[in-house]
C-alpha cells in the first residue's frame, strides 16, 4: 500500500478531523483514508455523469409537468373506480 503525506495542515483542521475520527471511534488514519476512499470513489460517479451529460435522448419534462401528469392520472382511475 502507498504512504500519503499532507504538509502544512493547520492546527485548527488536524483537531477537528481528530474529533471527527474519535466521534466515530476510528483513529486519525482509519478515519483520513475512508475520506480519501470515499473521494476517489466518487470520481467515478463523476465519470459516469459526465458520459451522459450531452445526451439528448432524455426526458425534457420538468418536475412540475411531471406531477400535474400524474394528478391527471389518478383522477382519471379514480373516476373509472367510481364508476365500476
Amino acid at each position: 500500500m502507498v504512504a500519503l503525506q499532507i504538509r502544512d495542515v493547520p492546527p485548527e483542521v488536524r483537531d477537528t478531523l481528530i474529533e471527527r475520527a474519535r466521534g466515530r471511534g476510528q483513529s486519525l488514519q482509519s478515519f483520513l483514508l475512508s475520506l480519501v476512499e470515499d473521494e476517489a470513489r466518487r470520481s467515478g460517479n463523476v465519470a459516469v455523469l459526465n458520459r451522459f451529460g450531452g445526451r439528448s435522448d432524455g426526458s425534457r419534462v420538468s418536475s412540475g409537468e411531471t406531477a400535474d401528469e400524474l394528478d391527471e392520472l389518478r383522477t382519471a382511475h379514480d373516476r373509472h373506480l367510481d364508476g365500476c
